[in-house]
């Protein structure tokens, strides 16, 4: 049987929303989406000393609170269950944007959450190159972080995911794929997401881009 608990996580701007949702149309699936807008986010990207903590305590909270989406009867359902993010991911960030002592309150208030959220049975980490990033970013929106920012960010998923071990593990590279615009390129990711069972796969592709 493929995964029933799909978690999709990336660095900003990979697609990994554009991709939950694909896949929640394609599998059937129950998507969980994180809820937004963060109203903090303008003030993290322009003003960090000032905003990052409260940026960052919003997302926490939000995932938190989305815990009892993921029932167990959906788990088992024909679909399952599809989520744009992984509640562990939220941390990644939080390394990047807070100070020490920012950090280590928000440390206290992960360990408490992080007790009662499932774990996915596959992890789809979605990489792409700091310029294409970037560039993605300034087509959906006119605030965009920096550069050096983004490749900041996309170096601590890599390391964090380099250690990762808590589940099934597919790192895509998606820097010359569109699977949201070339059906091909989406027919092809699917097929490997719904092949990939356990431990660490790379899916490399060569696409449309």
């Amino acid at each position: 049987m493929r995964p029933r608990y799909i978690a999709v996580e990336g660095p900003l701007g990979v697609g990994k929303t554009a991709l939950a949702r694909l896949l929640t149309e394609r599998l059937g699936a129950r998507g969980v989406i994180e809820p937004g807008p963060n109203p903090f986010l303008d003030g993290l990207y322009h003003d960090p000393k000032r905003s990052a903590f409260q940026a960052q305590l919003y997302y926490l909270l939000s995932r938190y609170q989305q815990k009892d989406e993921f029932h167990q009867e959906d788990l088992f359902a024909r679909g399952g269950v599809v989520s744009d993010y992984l509640f562990a991911c939220d941390r990644i960030v939080a390394q990047v944007n807070l100070s020490r002592d920012e950090l280590a309150l928000y440390d206290k208030v992960y360990r408490l959450l992080g007790r009662e959220v499932p774990r996915p049975d596959l992890v789809v980490y979605l990489q792409a190159k700091a310029d294409v990033l970037h560039g993605r970013l300034k087509k959906r929106s006119s605030s965009v972080p920096g550069r050096d920012y983004i490749e900041k960010v996309a170096q601590a998923y890599a390391e964090f995911f380099f250690n990762y071990g808590d589940s099934p593990l597919l790192v895509v590279n998606t820097s010359e794929i569109d699977y949201v615009e070339r059906r091909p390129d989406l027919d092809d990711l699917v097929a490997v997401i719904q092949k990939t069972r356990a431990g660490i796969s790379h899916y490399n592709p060569l696409g449309s881009r």
